[in-house]
This record gives structure tokens, C-alpha cells and sequence, in this order.
């Protein structure tokens, strides 16, 4: 002990260096080693590992170490005592030293910015962004000349000692504490003149819906004679003379939809969808029935000797290639048609396959012999009579999933690579599988094992291969021709790979590529596999992630999707892999990526997995993928299945992006019961609420809570008219397709992480943002305040589904300013939504919601739609990206099913806060209420003139506003995003993506 004291010191450091106690230090503890054998004298030999540990913090203490082979030594002295428990104190304390000592290694690139480049109209005067476009092309951006600094590798050793460690304690200096500032300041922003320009994306204002086949007992018609007679209030950006009134309406509302197709394919308006023939209930459920076995049906109907060779679909043009079959096929408006894929390798069995496979289908698939793909025989899955099936309450409905129209809206689909395939899992589609995914238990020792096996590389240099097999960077790069080699592939939307090199035979390091025009974000990976070999454990390691903890750590596993699995009719995302662990690396980050510091390390996510088929075409994705032209399908869908004599559905273009692609703006509502002027009136005064998702790319979940909240609306069920009935719905369902089409994980092509923009948006660097908020902005200016606004985003650090909002009472309180809290008077309303939810919905978690406003959240939507547009009900809902550990999916990893679940749920809680808040003039049955029958029995109680809430949102002790105890008990402590740091800190295991706080109890 005292030898290690007096080597902490930095001085007697060197002088131990320099005397060549470094050597002295390993040859005592190797002889330690070799005659302890009964381990008696374990304190002793740990002592020696302390003072090698205490040396080897400067400089010339880790050069002495490798110089002595202090590397191999620990490593073999380390593997010869894994077979002893009692010795891990001695396996860890070497791991970390060697871990120290290891020699930073580049990273294997030319530039850590993407490999794809897109020249933005504007260029930031400041930020990250202007930084990256004012670097001198000869600087190198992907490791520092020198970042070997003493101090910093202390710095790194604590970190690393310490990562899992959460410091509870320290002050929170990013909760708000000027009330001022914190009080919500409704202010438009924009003249009301040009707000105007939203008023063609209101139409449901306007319109008297005289056109509409609608019919009603109601005696008296309500006929738009310029004027609105009676209570009747028609909101509108500003005043218009009654004369005019009449053309506004008719141009309003005979307004075309845009279409993906372009200006050739016109939609049809309200008016005419009102005026088609209804179809009866029963046609209406066969076309169901028949829509849901599509998928199934077309793998079945493929016959097997086609199917042994399926190769990629590919949108390039290669005229000589293409079949006449299929040329005849094709639509004329087709302007890169679908082809084949040339094939060069010899196939025996060619001759029975031919070059079309679905005779008559627009949409071929290529010759199969270039994969070696072979199809079992159909047989059935024994898990589906002994596999338990999730219970959920998803309304029924067609399936929306479409292979054909997925590969025609792909064409229209513009993205910066010039994609020209489409992913197999994209094309089949997805279903949920038939059996849970429970969390994966961690193996004992097996980040310790993953890390050995790293060290292997730098004392075994000979058994590494160090052979790339893809690269974006340099597309001259011949693939490998060997069968044992596996092949990548990510040009396709949504993807991300940059670089593989094979390690070892079965051993792949991965690198991903940065967001468009940024240097870092590296989480969101989506990726092609094939030339596997069955039985074999393959490892793959993606080793430039940034964050300093990840959920991978805690029982999350990546996700597979096999092609051969979905030609035997079970086509799902799976989770896969063994061995999964999240550490540090010895890849080194240049101070350009990590905000200015030095010395910081990537991290690497590992994993192995065997495949159960031989040369099978499988891919691999961070969660379960949803494109942008599968939004565009699942709209296309649902607009073509609802009633339009029942469902008020409208599809409008917000506006364009950078690349070109529209960002779609959907509104649901029913419609009136009649055009009567009473039906007419409570239509029109329906409060709106306003919902959007994905602003965050990597974030997939929030696309999938999103597609159960619009399947919910469109739905039959009883509840869902009633809410139809309740609410105007005002959603954009992607507010960052730029994004997701180009498989970035935050930012969009302005490099920007778009939920930081909403205090001041650009309108030609975030267009989507700017007229979201501008469309919010509208309802302000004319006095239709959305009851509320929530923000759909996933979570990466944490479990289950939970919310956060907004309150100056909750964020004072969690200041040291305890006496200033208990003089605010607050409407509690904010809480009634998410405790709604909390008793509804099995996988939201009301204990890790949070109303704490932070100081770096001030640009998000959360808090922009809060303070400025004035929405008090304004939220995230984040949605993990792992699983559950509390309520029924306790112990379950999520998957499609539950997130769908969770949108369906959401809804049914707008539906009872429809009720707490308007009890005397809405009452609806119980029955469409009481969900599991496990909502919650509470009296309301008033807080405010117009707001009502839970009994149990009320303090547990006679104080009139005081609600701290309660907030003391369900407020998650949290910890925040440092602006302006790429890396975060060793506490992030609770922290979001979209949602990162710090939030600390004083």
C-alpha cells in the first residue's frame, strides 16, 4: 500500500520510470504469480498491480510498461486466473492498466465527416455546422497529432474506472430558476398576414360541406350565405369581407391533395370521395381479411425453384438486362424502371428459374442464382401453438403494407446517394413474431472477455487479417470473391454502413457513417449480410459509437431480419445475438468530433450471432426500421380504405424539404352527422390536437407509436368515432424525412439536430420545423389553441414509455429555492394525461415522467410550444428503444407490437382527458372507457375554471398548491445533456437522446 501511495505521486512516478522500476514491478509480480499457488497472498499481488497502475498514469510510465512486454505479461498472467473467481479483483485491475497502455489506434478513414455531401442553399454563421464547412482541407479531422497528454489519460482512467458509476450529488445547474423566463409568453412571432398562408391547410374551418351526401333528423339545414348566423365561430387569420367569403371557401376546399405520383395522378377532393358508393360492412370485412394474408400469401405463391437464387431488387436502369416480360409490365410513367441484376456466376439450375418471377407484376425480383438462396419446405412453426401471444388491444384494420406500392413510391423518393435498391425487410414488410423477446440476460465476465480478445490484436499481430470488404469511400473497392467472406451492403433508404474489415476469418469491425454534413452521431445502423455459412459464430463489432453507456449493456439485442425466414412465411424482425457488450475502445476521437476535448476514445458495440441458414440474405438494423416511403405507403393506404361518409381524413403536403421530398400533414376528424347548422358548428368548434414524430431519424420507435396512433383514428372501433368525434387531429408524422431517407441518426442534411430549432427556425435550413410551428402559430392567432401538443421520440438510455412536460411549480421545487415554489399557483392539468396513461397503457411508466424545464431545452418543441404558443399540455412521449421492468411487459424487450400498442393507447387516454375536462357536456358510456377495465377510480376535483384532474394529482397533506410530496415521489432524477459537448458524460445510462436532463433533487 505504501508502495503504491508514494508511485501516485507524479514525481516519484518518473523517478520509479527512470530508476526501470516498471520491469522490476512486472518480474515481482509475475514471481507472485507463479508461487501463490493456493492464491493466499492475493493482497500482496494486488498491491503490486496498484503501483503499475499508479506508474503507468504519466506518460513515460505506459512506454516503460510496453517496453518491458508488460502487455503480454498481464495478459497471460490475467487469462490464468479467470478460472478462479476469488482472483477477479487481479483480472480487473490488469484489464485496466492494459486497457490504459493500449496505443491509441486511428480510426480506419480519410475523414470523419459522411461520406456523402450535400451543399446546403445557406451556410450557419455559427455552430458546428459553419465550423465543419470552415476546416482547412488539409486539417485532419480524424485524430489529434498529439492527444497522449498526462493529464487527459487520468482523466480517461477515471472515466473508464467509473462509467457505470451514477454521482447523485452533484448541483443541477441546468434547471431554469428565473421565473420570468419560465412563465409561459404566448407570442406569435409572425405577422398575422403571413400567417395566412396556413389557412389552405384548415380547410375544416371553413367548410359547410353542402357538397356532402350526409344525412341527419335534424329539421333545420345549414345553409353559407357569407355570414355565420347564430354562436357560430369561423376562426380565421384576419377578418374578410362577406362578399369574398364564398370564393375563399370554394378555394379552400376544392384544393387538390398533392400526390407522390406528381401533377399527372390528381387525388380526389372531399367532395367526390363523399359522393362514391359506400361498400357494405360485410365486402368491407372480406377486403380486410384478404389485405392481412397478402404478405403470407405472395411467400407462398412463389414457387420454390424461382426462389433458390432471389437476388436484391434494384431501381437502376439497365435496359440490355431487362426482360420483355417485364418491360411490357412496366407503367408507362415509370421513370426508372425496375430491373434485373446481372448474373456471372454459373448456375446449374437456371434453366427451370428464367428471368421473370411474378408473371404480370410491375415489381421483379432478380435472378437467384447470384445469392444462393435455397427455401425450405413449408412447414409449421411449432412456437405458434406453444408460444405464449402478446395480449394487446391494436384496432383491426387492413394491413397496410403493399410490396408493389412500396417500390413505386421508392422511385419518387429523393435521397443524396442516389439509392437504386430496395431493402428485402422494406419490400416483404413486417409483422410481429408470434413469441416474446425477453431481455437478454448478461454473461458473466463477458466485457472482460471482449476486451481481452481486443488486446489479442496488438500481441498476436500475426492472426489478424486486417482486410477491407466494403467501403463508401472508395467505391474502386474489389469485394472479395472468397465463400467464406461475408458481403455488406447498406445503398439502400434508411441505410448506414460505411466500412467493414475483417479482423479475424468470422471477425468484422464495423464503422458507420456521420449524419450528412456533421462529424459525429454514429448510433443508427442498418445493414445487408449475406455468404454466411450456418453454425458458425460470427462477431461483429461497430466501433465508432460515441455515447459513454448504452442499454446494450442492460439487455438490449440488435435486430435481425432473414429473407430466407421471410420466404417461409415469417417475415419479422428478431432479436439476435449473444456475447453483447458496450465499452470503451482504443480507437481515439479527434477534438473536432468531441467539442474541443482531447484524448476521448470511441466505444464499441459487440455481438455474435449464427445463422441458421446457409448463404442466406440477412440484415441487420439498431431497431426495427421504418423508412420514409413506408410512411408514404401506410398513408397512401389509409386513405384509400377509410369511409369518407364517416372519417374526415386529408392528406396535405406541409412543405418540401432540402432534398425535395414532401413532408406529409395529415388531419383526422369525423365528419359532421349532417350539414345542419348545428352539425356544422360542433365539427368546426372541435379543440385540435396536435401530434408529430421523428424528428430524430434513429429514432424509429416514435414511427412505429405513430403508425398505431393513425391506425387507432382510422379505425372501426366504436371508441375511436367517439374520439373522431371529440378532436380535430393535426398530425405530421415525420418531421425529418431528409433524415430518415439518408439513414442519419439525429440531424437532418443541415447537420442540425432539428428539436433545437424551434425557438428561431430557418425556413431554408429547417423547413419542416418552421412550418410546424407556423401551422401552431395559425391556431394561436385564431384562437383554436390545440388542447395537446405531443412530440412522438424514442429513448435510448432508459426503459419503458413516459413522458415529459412542463411546470414552473415542479422546476422551482427542484431548485434550492424551496420557498419561492410554495407561492406559485399552477393549473395541475399537465399531470392528468400522463397518469391517464400510466393506468391504461402497460408500458408507460408515470415514475420516470418528468415537468422539470431545463435551461438546454429551451429550443425544443417540448418547451417552445409550451412558453410561446401557449399549449399547457405539452409533451414528449419517449418510447424505449430496449424493453420493459415494470407492468406487464416487465422483463420483455419491445417490439412493434407493444409500440403500436402504446399509440393505440395513447389515444384512449385523449379520450378519458376529453371527459376529466369537459365533464358536464360530454359524457360518453363507460364501456368505451374502462380499457382492461383498469382505469383508475377518481373523483375530479376543480383546480382551475376550466381544467379538471385526478384525485390522486391532488397533495397528500392540507396545502392548497403545494404539490411537491407528490412530485417528490414520481419525478425522475435525470441528468443533462452538456450543450456543446459531442460526448457525454459517465452518468448518461439515464439519459435520452431527444430528452437528455439533468435533474437532481437538492
Amino acid at each position: 500500500m505504501a508502495l503504491r501511495e508514494l508511485a501516485s505521486v507524479e514525481t516519484n512516478a518518473r523517478r520509479a520510470v527512470d530508476r526501470g522500476y516498471v520491469h522490476v514491478l512486472l518480474t515481482i509480480y509475475v514471481d507472485w504469480h507463479r508461487h501463490d499457488n493456493r492464491h493466499r497472498n492475493m493482497l500482496i499481488r494486488k498491491g503490486i498491480l496498484q503501483s503499475l497502475k499508479s506508474v503507468t498514469n504519466i506518460k513515460l510510465g505506459r512506454k516503460a510498461f510496453i517496453d518491458a512486454n508488460g502487455m503480454k505479461i498481464l495478459y497471460n498472467t490475467s487469462q490464468e486466473c479467470l478460472a478462479v473467481r476469488t482472483l477477479d479483483p487481479l483480472v480487473n485491475t490488469s484489464s485496466l492498466i492494459m486497457r490504459k497502455c493500449f496505443p491509441k489506434n486511428r480510426l480506419p478513414l480519410p475523414t470523419i465527416k459522411s461520406s456523402f455531401h450535400f451543399q446546403l442553399p445557406v451556410i450557419p454563421v455559427t455552430g458546428p455546422v459553419a465550423q465543419l464547412y470552415s476546416l482547412p482541407p488539409e486539417v485532419d479531422d480524424v485524430v489529434d497529432e498529439s492527444d497522449d497528454n498526462d493529464d487527459i489519460d487520468l482523466e480517461a482512467e477515471n472515466e473508464t474506472e467509473n462509467e457505470d458509476d451514477i454521482d447523485q450529488n452533484f448541483k443541477n445547474e441546468d434547471i431554469e430558476t428565473d421565473i420570468n423566463k419560465l412563465k409561459p409568453q404566448q407570442e406569435l412571432g409572425r405577422a398575422l398576414e403571413e400567417l395566412k398562408m396556413y389557412e389552405h391547410l384548415f380547410p375544416e374551418l371553413v367548410d359547410d360541406f353542402q357538397d356532402y351526401d350526409l344525412v341527419s333528423k335534424e329539421p333545420k339545414p345549414f345553409v353559407f350565405e357569407g355570414k355565420v348566423r347564430g354562436p357560430i365561430v369561423v376562426p380565421t387569420a384576419g377578418e374578410e369581407p362577406s362578399g369574398n367569403s364564398g370564393d375563399l371557401r370554394k378555394d379552400v376546399v376544392m384544393k387538390e391533395n398533392v400526390s407522390f405520383k406528381g401533377d399527372e395522378d390528381e387525388k380526389p377532393t372531399f367532395v367526390d370521395l363523399a359522393k362514391e358508393e359506400t361498400k357494405d360492412n360485410d365486402k368491407l370485412l372480406q377486403q380486410q381479411l384478404d389485405d392481412q394474408n397478402r404478405t403470407i400469401s405472395l411467400v407462398h405463391g412463389v414457387n420454390n425453384d424461382i426462389v433458390k437464387a432471389l437476388d436484391r431488387i434494384t431501381l437502376q436502369n439497365i435496359p440490355s438486362q431487362t426482360s420483355p416480360a417485364f418491360t411490357a409490365g412496366m407503367k408507362k410513367d415509370y421513370s426508372l424502371p425496375l430491373t434485373v441484376l446481372s448474373c456471372t456466376k454459373a448456375c446449374p439450375h437456371m434453366a427451370s428459374c428464367g428471368n421473370v418471377l411474378f408473371e404480370g407484376r410491375t415489381v421483379q425480383l432478380g435472378k437467384l442464382c447470384c445469392t444462393g438462396v435455397e427455401t425450405e419446405d413449408d412447414e409449421d412453426t411449432e412456437s405458434n401453438s406453444s408460444v405464449e401471444q402478446a395480449s394487446v388491444d391494436v384496432p383491426d384494420g387492413p394491413t397496410l403494407h403493399d410490396s408493389d406500392l412500396y417500390v413505386e413510391i421508392v422511385k419518387s423518393t429523393k435521397s443524396v446517394p442516389e439509392y437504386s435498391e430496395v431493402a428485402y425487410p422494406d419490400y416483404f414488410g413486417h409483422i410481429p413474431p408470434p413469441f416474446k423477446e425477453p431481455i437478454l440476460e448478461r454473461p458473466y465476465g463477458v466485457q472482460r472477455t471482449k476486451i481481452a480478445q481486443d488486446i489479442e490484436r496488438l500481441i498476436h499481430q500475426s492472426d489478424i487479417v486486417d482486410r477491407v470488404v466494403y467501403d463508401l469511400d472508395n467505391p474502386n473497392y474489389i469485394i472479395p470473391e472468397e465463400g467464406d467472406i461475408l458481403k455488406f451492403n447498406s445503398k439502400f433508404e434508411s441505410g448506414n454502413l460505411r466500412k467493414v474489415i475483417q479482423i479475424r476469418k468470422n471477425e468484422y469491425d464495423l464503422i458507420l457513417n456521420s449524419d450528412i454534413n456533421s462529424n459525429h452521431y454514429h448510433q443508427w445502423f442498418y445493414f445487408e449480410v449475406s455468404g454466411m455459412r450456418p453454425g458458425v459464430g460470427y462477431r461483429f463489432n461497430i466501433i465508432n459509437c460515441e455515447k459513454s453507456n448504452s442499454q446494450f449493456n442492460y439487455g438490449m439485442q440488435p435486430l435481425m431480419y432473414s429473407v430466407q425466414e421471410a420466404l417461409n412465411a415469417r417475415p419479422w424482425w428478431i432479436r439476435v445475438g449473444t456475447d453483447i457488450c458496450y465499452y470503451k475502445n482504443h480507437f481515439s476521437r479527434s477534438s473536432v468530433a468531441a467539442g474541443g476535448q482531447k484524448g476521448k476514445s470511441y466505444y464499441t458495440i459487440t455481438f455474435t450471432v449464427s445463422f441458421p441458414h446457409k448463404d442466406d440474405v440477412c440484415y441487420f438494423a439498431y431497431h426495427y426500421p421504418y423508412t420514409y416511403s413506408t410512411l408514404q405507403m401506410h398513408l397512401q393506404k389509409l386513405e384509400s380504405a377509410h369511409n369518407p361518409q364517416q372519417i374526415y381524413f386529408r392528406k396535405d403536403v406541409l412543405c418540401e424539404t432540402l432534398s425535395g421530398n414532401s413532408c406529409p400533414l395529415v388531419t383526422i376528424t369525423a365528419m359532421p352527422e349532417s350539414n345542419y347548422y348545428e352539425h356544422i358548428c360542433q365539427f368546426r368548434n372541435r379543440p385540435y390536437v396536435f401530434l408529430s414524430a421523428r424528428v430524430h431519424p434513429g429514432e424509429t420507435n416514435a414511427s412505429w407509436v405513430m403508425k398505431g396512433t393513425l391506425e387507432y383514428l382510422m379505425s372501426n372501433n366504436p371508441t375511436a368515432q367517439s374520439l373522431r368525434e371529440s378532436y380535430i387531429f393535426k398530425i405530421v408524422p415525420m418531421l425529418n424525412p431528409d433524415g430518415v431517407i439518408n439513414g442519419n441518426h439525429r440531424c437532418s442534411l443541415s447537420g442540425e439536430d432539428l428539436n433545437r430549432q424551434w425557438q428561431s427556425p430557418n425556413p431554408d435550413l429547417h423547413p419542416t420545423i418552421y412550418h410546424a410551428k407556423g401551422l401552431l402559430q395559425y391556431l394561436a392567432a385564431v384562437k383554436r389553441l390545440p388542447l395537446v401538443f405531443c412530440d412522438y421520440h424514442g429513448h435510448s438510455r432508459k426503459k419503458n414509455v413516459f413522458m415529459y412536460g412542463c411546470s414552473i411549480k415542479e422546476t422551482v421545487w427542484h431548485t434550492s429555492d424551496n420557498a419561492t415554489s410554495c407561492d406559485i399557483v399552477e393549473d395541475m392539468g399537465y399531470r392528468t394525461l400522463p397518469k391517464i396513461l400510466s393506468h391504461i397503457a402497460p408500458a408507460f411508466c408515470m415514475s420516470s415522467c418528468s415537468f422539470v424545464v431545463e435551461k438546454s431545452k429551451e429550443s425544443t418543441a417540448r418547451v417552445v410550444v409550451w412558453r410561446e404558443i401557449g399549449v399547457q399540455r405539452s409533451y414528449t412521449m419517449e418510447s424505449t428503444l430496449c424493453g420493459c421492468d415494470q407492468g406487464r411487459y416487465k422483463g420483455l424487450q419491445i417490439g412493434t407490437r407493444e409500440l403500436e400498442e402504446m399509440g393505440a393507447k395513447f389515444c384512449a387516454g385523449l379520450l378519458r382527458l376529453k371527459r376529466l375536462t369537459s365533464p358536464l357536456e360530454y359524457n360518453l358510456p363507460s364501456s368505451l372507457l374502462d380499457f382492461e377495465n383498469d382505469l383508475i377510480e377518481s373523483n375530479c376535483k376543480v383546480t382551475s375554471p376550466t381544467t379538471y384532474v385526478l384525485d390522486e394529482d391532488e397533495p397528500r397533506f392540507l396545502e392548497e398548491v403545494d404539490y411537491s410530496a407528490e412530485s417528490n415521489d414520481e419525478l425522475d432524477i435525470e441528468l443533462a445533456e452538456n450543450v456543446g459537448d459531442y460526448e457525454t458524460s459517465a452518468q448518461e445510462e439515464l439519459l435520452s437522446d431527444s430528452e437528455l436532463s439533468r435533474t437532481y433533487l437538492p
